[in-house]
């Protein structure tokens, strides 16, 4: 038995398919041990979306033949995928695996570690493949990479368990056809592929199965969901994602449903009225922004305007009691300009968002966007930045206080000890973080009505259980 040692980057997406690649290699006999002990395998996870992960990928991948320089050390994903000359040039890795192929990796591990024992060569090189051979659908020096841009296949894999206790991401499509300008992802992970509903929906029964109350539908681009089935047409607003939630919403013993990132023009009147008839259904929606400025949105090549995002919000809060509406913004995006900052503070406080992400825009060589001009300095991104993060803080902590003196139904996630006392920490369904004392009777994974008494920390609210 040989121990492997895993480490994730990016998001949920990602999480779900390290989950599913510890599942895969746990069932062919490898023992996974944590990622700072000596290891025979190290594998990483990598991302691509900014400059600063692809640094964050090398670091590990550099730490873990630190840990043990005789150790294979593997990278996989996204920097795999788009990252080919730092690939090729770095000693630190033995064995890289592109997107599509996570399923496979026990297999091409077996293979790999098979090649090396026969072979007189270093690890990851053999005489019949040089290191500078094709990329394209070949396993070559180390590496397995598909052409992701030319395949339509949906990589099927089922989990059984994850590592959190009471929520389960559930990967539901992959791939992106909208091609921001700022944005590598496309090119990282190739053209939208949906998965079969009878698929999620049999891997949401065996999760619920296993104890998981929670699921959380995630993907590349989930407003696009089933596009790419026959007879579909290409991304218009219209979504399959509707259809497949009202599916899942029947399974029983499944308590909530909670979507991922979602494109603003699906929020049409007849999706929002038939996400309203779902009780299951979290009223947590995080709607992509970027910009409140209309000509930023254009240069971001983004499919909306201000105007059609807003009318959107006022359908949520039309069908939706208080949802709590979450949002992504990029500052710094090349040329824009004081007056277009300030467009987008209005449009920011025209909304009032429970939670912003706020990114500064980070240059990615081979998108449209790295070669435009007016590139702003770090200096403006760091100033504006600060900015929207004093009003996210702000309109966050308006959003709580809204909650105090009501009740509301906590799934209870994780004990946590806070000014010495013990607490039960959970999300209500618009993802408000409360904290109940701890009883002898509670436990995680159980759904209990509180009440709201006030702020406990700036993210968290103080409550009580119900009588």
């Amino acid at each position: 038995m040989k121990n492997i040692a895993l480490h994730n980057l990016g998001c949920k997406v990602n999480s779900y398919e390290m989950d599913v690649m510890q599942q895969i290699l746990q069932e062919s006999g490898y023992k996974i041990v944590p990622f700072d002990q000596a290891a025979d395998i190290y594998i990483v996870n990598t991302c691509t979306v900014t400059n600063i992960a692809d640094r964050k990928s090398r670091q590990m991948l550099h730490r873990a033949k630190q840990l043990n320089p005789d150790a294979i050390v593997v990278a996989v994903g996204c920097y795999v995928q788009t990252g080919r000359e730092s690939i090729e040039k770095d000693g630190s890795i033995d064995l890289a695996i592109g997107n599509n192929r996570k399923k496979d990796i026990a297999v091409i591990l077996e293979e790999f570690l098979e090649e090396r024992d026969k072979s007189p060569c270093a690890p990851g090189q053999s005489e019949a493949a040089p290191p500078h051979a094709s990329w394209q659908d070949k396993t070559l020096h180390g590496t397995t990479v598909l052409d992701i841009g030319h395949t339509g296949e949906y990589e099927e894999v089922r989990l059984k368990q994850t590592a959190e206790h009471t929520r389960a991401y559930i990967k539901i499509q992959d791939g992106c056809n909208q091609f921001c300008s700022y944005c590598a992802i496309p090119y990282a992970r190739g053209r939208v592929r949906s998965r079969k509903p009878e698929a999620v929906i049999k891997e949401v029964q065996g999760l619920v199965g296993a104890g998981f109350k929670e699921v959380v539908l995630t993907g590349i681009h989930i407003s696009s969901y089933g596009i790419d089935f026959e007879g579909k047409k290409p991304y218009s607003g219209e979504s399959g994602l509707i259809g497949l939630v009202e599916q899942i919403h029947g399974i029983e013993g499944l308590e909530r449903i909670r979507l991922g990132s979602l494109e603003p023009r699906i929020m049409t009147e007849e999706a929002v009225k038939r996400l309203s008839l779902l009780p299951k259904l979290c009223p947590h929606f995080h709607l992509s922004l970027q910009s409140g400025s209309d000509a930023v949105l254009k240069r971001m090549n983004r499919h909306y305007t201000t105007g059609e995002y807003y009318t959107g919000v006022e359908r949520l809060r039309k069908y939706f009691r208080h949802p709590a509406i979450t949002t992504d913004i990029i500052v710094g995006f090349p040329g824009e300009t004081e007056e277009e900052f300030t467009e987008t503070e209005r449009f920011l406080e025209k909304v009032c968002f429970y939670e912003m992400h706020i990114f500064k825009y980070s240059r990615r060589e081979g998108t449209a966007a790295a070669s435009m001009p007016g590139q702003v300095s770090e200096q403006t991104k760091a100033r504006r930045s600060n900015v929207l993060l004093a009003m996210e803080k702000r309109q966050s902590a308006e959003f709580r206080k809204y909650y105090i003196g009501s009740e509301a139904e906590v799934l209870l996630e994780e004990e946590k000890e806070i000014g010495g006392a013990a607490y039960l920490i959970g999300h209500t369904g618009d993802y408000v973080k409360a904290a109940v004392e701890k009883t002898p009777a509670m436990q995680t994974n159980e759904t209990v009505k509180v009440c709201f008494e006030g702020l406990l920390t700036e993210e968290i609210l103080m409550s009580r259980q119900s009588r």
